[in-house]
Formats: structure tokens, C-alpha cells, sequence
């Protein structure tokens, strides 16, 4: 049997960055774990290819040379799935789909051929057996979550991990919190399920073994949904792990603000090698918390929380949203001063999205608020898929303010000086140089200091940093990096917004 995984492209997004990758020579962020995971899962004797359409174009070779296509995709990767499946269909292939967008709304891409709905592990057995004697059912499904602690190690070798910034493995499935607009609890339950102590350590070896060095990411829905367990077994786990071998890896992960409450976690976390945490901020109004059910963020002076977490030796990546029914016209400028004073470089501001199968979908379903996204439009940043209580003019043009405002040189820069001022790493290594550094650091010069716009704002970091921060030198050359990533995404903003009101 011969099976090819394809993995779509992602859409153009905060997560996105590859023009940013490209100047240090990487392709794309982060691998395809799900379906390197799914190939780890198939028999040792059927073939198997992948192709990252991130990466590489699909060649007709390749669709032809399979029995069955496999394709997994989240939500960014919507638009490109769809062009996939009917590319592979059009060849007279058979397509399996799975992953989290099928999940959530397979009824939208109800033409694929089988569709997997929920986590694979206690599912694929029964898939195998029907492609083997070729017949599939329409739909498979689970009724239970599957123990984790029987994944297999995913297949690095289905792809070329050079092309890629970072690598992902997963220690944990599940999020004690239950967001109103979020559906990982649907997906994957509000218990954190764990992987066992001995697979994260294997896991580490296959990518150690096979000369990786650099990022991890641990993909969990929330690192931290199990404080107990991680303080006592895993942690110390990873640490003795990453003494032995000098700290090969780089690790970042996303987690819950309540990380600022647990001092012991944060040094924990620190010394196994963690440098970078992403947090669902959302607001920084308590209205809009209570609304969204974000109920840990409240109560607490968030600013304060951040800067713990930027003290202990974290990178803190945030996601914001605005469009809850609560949002008041001041929230525009609130959002801007607080990832102004909060020195939050990464701040990814979005609309609010409404997601199948969430809390939030249903509540505005009964009140037919649920609108349908316009054909040829599912790319803008900015396009609503409900009804908000704010005008959508209002809110569009709000957005814009904020996020124009946010990625403009002068912010950006004042914001990136204000984490260096915050930031306080602990060094476990002296890092290897790399060719990367180098070739990140000249072309910050020459592409942030010499030719974009803002110039006297990164010559103004740059010497600020070499004489205040000079440990911090690399962060205040490499940071700035990803403006070039998100002025754009903001000037798409920009530009949308106008033609909206023509």
C-alpha cells in the first residue's frame, strides 16, 4: 500500500511568517506533527511519502505514485485544503481527511472521500482494516478520548528539518479552562491527558539522535493544565535530560496566565530550557473576561502578571481579540496601552472569530447572529462571520487603529526596549553560532537599519541595547525582524479597511 500526506498551506496570518523565515533560510515554522504522528502509525510494510505544501509544490508524480491520500489541516489551512482535495479527486485518488478543521466542521469539506473526526489513535485501527480491503466509510469517530501514553514517536524522517525554524512535540491533549469562543474542549477534552515521562524522553532522543539543535515547540493546548504532575515528574525529567547533553534545545510552549502565580513552575520551566510562553491575554477589560469566560485572567492586574513572567526569563507572546458584545469604543486604545506597558513584542490582535462547536457558536446561533463569510474573501484578516453588537464599521476600522498602531516602527520599537528592560534570562549554555545568526543579524542591518522605514528608530534600539543591554544584543537585532512580517499584515488591514468604505 502506498500512502502520501499532504499538508496544505497556511494562510497568510500572524502565524505565518515565512517571509521572515526566509532570511535565515528556513521554509516555513514548524513541521507537520499530526501527520508525521499519523505516519509513525501506519504498517512498516506500506509505503509512505510527505509533502508539505509549505515547503514544496504537489507534483502530479506524487498523486499518481499513492493508493490513498491523506490530508490533515487546521483552520489556517482551510482555503488550501479545499484546493487539494479537489486536485487529488480530479486524478481519481481516494482522500482521507483528518485534524482539527474537519473536526470542527467536516459538513464544509463534505466531498472528501473518508473523514476522520477527533483524535486518530483509537480510530486508526478500524481505518487501516477498511483501506486494506478497500472499502472506507464516509465518516470515523470516537465517542471517548484516546490514551496518549500509546502515540507513537512521529517519523521525522518524512521530512527535511532543515526547512524548518522550529520542531514540535506534544506532551499533553487537553485544557483544564473552558473559553467561551475556544473549542480545544471540544477537541480534546477539559482533563489534560499525558504522554508518559519515558515517551518525552524518547521523543527528545529521536530528535537529539538525528542532529537537530535549536527550537522545540511543545504544541500542548495549555503546558501548565497539570502543575502537580509537571513539577514532580516532567520537568525534572527534561532538565536532567538537557544538563546531560548541554542544552541542545530551545524550548517554548503555551500556557496559561496563572504561570505567574507559581514561582517554583517558572524556575522549573526556566531551567529545562524554556525561553518563550504564549498567553491568551484576549482584554484587558474584566467585562470582556467575564463575557468570553476567561475567568483566570481575572482578578489579577495583567500588566504586573506579565512582567513576572518576563522577570522569571521568559519571552511573553500574547493573543488579543476584540468584538465581544462588551467591547466599548475605548477598547481600541485600551488594547494599544496595554501591550504598549506590558512590552508584549509579539502581539497578535485578531477579530473574534466564532468557531464550530463552541460555546460561543451555539449561544449566537440562538439569536441568529451567525453570519457566512463572503466566497474569495476567507483570506482578509478582517472578514466577520457574525453579527457583532458594535457596528462592523466601527469595529473593522478599530482593529485597523490597533493593529496599524501597534506594528508601526515608533510602538514597535518602544515596545521591544520595554521587554529588554524587563527581561532577565537565565544563561544555561553559551549558544553555538550559528550560520543563521549571522545571516540574521546583516540582514537586520541592512534591511531594518538601511532601507525600510524607521530607520532612527532601530539605530536608536540598537545603540540603546549595545550599552544598556549588551547581553540582550541579540534579542534587540532579532526581534525587530518580525516587524517586517506584521506591517504587512497590517498595511493588508490597512488597505482592506479602505476599500470596504469606497
Amino acid at each position: 500500500m502506498k500512502i502520501l500526506l499532504i499538508s496544505p498551506k497556511y494562510e497568510n496570518t500572524f502565524w505565518n511568517v515565512k517571509e521572515v523565515l526566509k532570511i535565515v533560510g528556513k521554509k516555513t515554522a514548524y513541521p507537520p506533527l499530526a501527520l508525521l504522528t499519523i505516519g509513525a502509525m501506519l504498517p512498516k510494510e506500506w509505503e509512505k511519502k510527505l509533502v508539505d505544501l509549505n515547503c514544496e509544490k504537489l507534483k502530479d508524480e506524487q498523486i499518481k505514485w499513492a493508493d490513498y491520500v491523506f490530508i490533515s489541516a487546521i483552520v489556517g489551512q482551510k482555503e488550501s485544503t479545499k484546493k487539494v482535495i479537489n486536485i487529488v479527486q480530479k486524478m481519481g485518488k481516494i482522500v482521507v481527511a483528518g485534524g482539527s478543521v474537519f473536526t470542527t466542521g467536516w459538513e464544509e469539506f463534505s466531498n472528501a472521500d473518508s473523514i476522520v473526526l477527533g483524535e486518530a489513535e483509537d480510530i486508526f485501527p478500524e481505518l487501516l482494516e477498511d483501506l486494506k480491503n478497500g472499502t472506507p466509510k464516509k465518516l470515523y469517530s470516537c465517542d471517548k478520548y484516546p490514551d496518549i501514553k500509546k502515540t507513537p514517536i512521529p517519523d521525522w524522517n518524512l521530512v527535511r528539518l532543515s526547512n524548518y525554524n522550529s520542531v514540535c512535540i506534544q506532551l499533553s491533549r487537553g485544557c483544564p479552562f473552558n473559553c467561551e469562543f475556544c473549542d480545544v474542549v471540544h477537541l480534546n477534552g477539559r482533563i489534560p491527558r499525558t504522554k508518559s515521562k519515558k515517551q518525552i524522553i524518547a521523543e527528545l532522543d529521536s530528535l537529539y539522535n538525528l542532529g537537530w539543535y535549536g527550537g522545540v515547540f511543545f504544541v500542548d493546548d495549555n503546558f501548565i493544565g497539570n502543575k502537580a504532575i509537571l513539577k514532580k515528574e516532567y520537568l525534572p525529567a527534561i532538565i536532567e535530560w538537557q544538563q546531560k547533553r548541554k542544552y541542545p534545545f530551545t524550548l517554548s510552549t503555551q500556557v496559561s496566565i496563572n504561570l505567574a502565580d507559581d514561582s517554583e513552575l517558572m524556575k522549573l520551566m526556566i531551567n529545562a530550557g524554556f525561553s518563550t510562553v504564549f498567553i491568551g491575554i484576549e482584554t484587558p477589560d474584566p467585562d470582556g473576561l467575564e463575557e468570553c469566560g476567561k475567568f483566570q485572567n481575572k482578578n489579577r492586574n495583567l500588566v504586573k502578571s506579565v512582567k513576572k513572567i518576563q522577570n522569571a526569563g521568559f519571552e511573553v507572546n500574547a493573543g488579543f481579540i476584540l468584538g465581544f458584545d462588551s467591547d466599548k469604543a475605548s477598547i481600541f486604545q485600551n488594547q494599544i496601552e496595554f501591550i504598549q506597558k506590558s512590552g508584549i513584542v509579539t502581539a497578535m490582535v485578531g477579530l473574534l472569530n466564532v468557531s464550530p462547536k463552541t460555546r460561543l457558536y451555539e449561544r449566537l446561533k440562538k439569536t441568529n447572529r451567525l453570519i457566512e463569510k463572503k466566497p474569495g474573501n476567507e483570506n482578509e484578516l478582517s472578514v466577520l462571520n457574525f453579527i457583532p453588537k458594535m457596528d462592523p464599521d466601527e469595529l473593522i476600522e478599530g482593529y485597523s487603529k490597533v493593529i496599524t498602531t501597534i506594528y508601526s516602527p515608533e510602538y514597535f520599537y518602544k515596545r521591544v526596549k520595554t521587554f529588554l528592560t524587563e527581561f532577565q534570562p537565565t544563561k544555561l549554555k553559551t549558544p553555538k553560532i550559528r550560520f543563521y545568526y549571522i545571516r540574521a543579524l546583516f540582514s537586520s542591518i541592512f534591511l531594518l537599519g538601511l532601507i525600510k522605514s524607521g530607520r532612527h528608530y532601530y539605530w536608536n534600539l540598537f545603540f540603546w541595547s549595545l550599552f544598556n543591554k549588551p547581553g540582550l544584543f541579540p534579542y534587540a537585532v532579532g526581534l525587530p525582524l518580525g516587524l517586517l512580517h506584521f506591517r504587512k499584515l497590517a498595511w493588508v488591514q490597512q488597505y482592506y479597511s479602505y476599500y470596504r468604505n469606497i
